[in-house]
């Protein structure tokens, strides 16, 4: 994904936030389309947000690539269990690289989640990202409540582990049509994702291989020393590519794109909730025009935090420049902002992070282990969705 600043013609909107947009516009010279995501720097500054804006910009630099005509991969509905193996797999790669970097993503769902041009998956949305450090476990209760790891609502640290969970949710989700944890409210939700014992559906193996069921179920473990993926220094995801739901997956293949996927979005048509166009029309005050940046504006005339946002949000093309890494300079960007990201005006798609405040890492590394996730005959779930 890049962020195209100017030189675009807006297409139409793919993604709506209270605090940022996104859409898809048009290069005017090569006619590419790219994904471009604008920001309200008013509502950025009032909301104490600048910090993370522009961590998410370096992190977008150190970690990101293009991801053309993106189609969200929740628009698909449930899916065959094929086609989510394939799409696990590639998931899975690039958790792996992002933990190669030292980066948890922390919001992995299928709202983030967009498949290219080609029908290749890709995880967006890097807005409470952050780099970790094996010294130091991270405490802030950030991202999506029903993807969220038992470790994170356990307030008493976590790391790179979660990721691997929210993947697990990810696959039962596309696969059964419905998240493994539910509740009514926010407490009902916790304690489900904390305490409550893992079931499948009745049907379950008609949707899905008991291989399938299994490997889900590993990702779903509470317990971050068996859960799969999780083993360090790059083991856990080596396991991973051995467990048997993936035999029939050329790893080396995947990873170089050179196989056909499951799906391949129709390039004629709108790969994108065409309401969200309306929105902007009939709601926003100030629709976004394409204008570019004032070359001779005089930052010492702007706030700290505006002239944080010029001095430090830098233009950067990822097809001309060279990627740089910012570890770990981006542990000492701190914000305020609630780091849920449904947070925002409307009704959210996903319940929402009850205080999903972003703190500091604290040294806290002797976690003492959460329950483990007992799978549980299949029966029909009490707990509505």
């Amino acid at each position: 994904m890049g962020m195209l600043i100017c030189f675009t013609s807006i297409c139409s909107e793919v993604l709506a936030r209270s605090l940022w947009k996104v859409r898809v516009v048009q290069h005017k010279q090569t006619k590419k389309l790219y994904a471009l995501k604008y920001i309200n720097k008013a509502k950025c500054v009032k909301m104490k947000a600048v910090s993370n804006i522009i961590q998410e910009r370096r992190l977008l630099e150190e970690a990101c690539e293009l991801a053309s005509d993106p189609l969200h991969l929740e628009r698909l509905g449930s899916l065959g269990e094929k086609a989510v193996r394939v799409y696990v797999a590639e998931l899975a790669s690039a958790l792996a690289f992002l933990h190669d970097k030292r980066i948890i993503h922390r919001d992995l769902k299928p709202d983030n989640i967009l498949l290219d041009e080609r029908g290749h998956a890709h995880i967006t949305d890097l807005n409470i990202a952050v780099h970790y450090s094996e010294r130091r476990l991270l405490t802030g209760v950030a991202g999506s409540m029903a993807y969220m790891a038992p470790e994170v609502l356990a307030k008493k640290g976590y790391s790179y582990t979660i990721d691997w969970w929210s993947l697990g949710v990810c696959a039962y989700e596309l696969i059964f049509g419905k998240r493994p944890f539910r509740g009514k409210t926010n407490s009902d939700l916790t304690h489900a994702i904390t305490r409550d014992s893992l079931r499948f559906p009745d049907n379950a193996e008609e949707k899905c291989g008991r291989e399938g069921v299994h490997a889900i179920a590993s990702l779903l473990d509470r317990d971050i020393t068996r859960r799969l993926g999780c083993k360090p220094q790059g083991v856990g995801f080596e396991e991973l590519k051995r467990h048997a739901w993936f035999k029939t997956i050329d790893w080396d293949t995947l990873e170089d794109k050179e196989f056909v996927p499951p799906f391949v979005p129709d390039s004629k048509k709108a790969n994108f909730d065409a309401t969200h166009e309306l929105e902007e029309l009939l709601l926003e005050d100030n629709p976004l025009k394409a204008r570019r940046r004032n070359p001779n504006q005089d930052i010492n005339n702007l706030s700290a935090e505006m002239r944080q946002l010029e001095e430090q949000f830098t233009s950067y093309d990822f097809e001309k420049m060279k990627r740089r890494s910012y570890y770990p300079t981006n542990q000492q960007i701190v914000s305020s902002i609630t780091a849920s990201s449904s947070v925002g005006g409307g009704a959210p798609s996903r319940p929402s992070t009850p205080g999903a405040i972003e703190g500091r890492d604290t040294i806290s590394v002797n976690v003492p282990p959460l329950p483990r996730t007992h799978m549980m005959p299949m029966e029909k779930e009490a707990v509505a969705l």
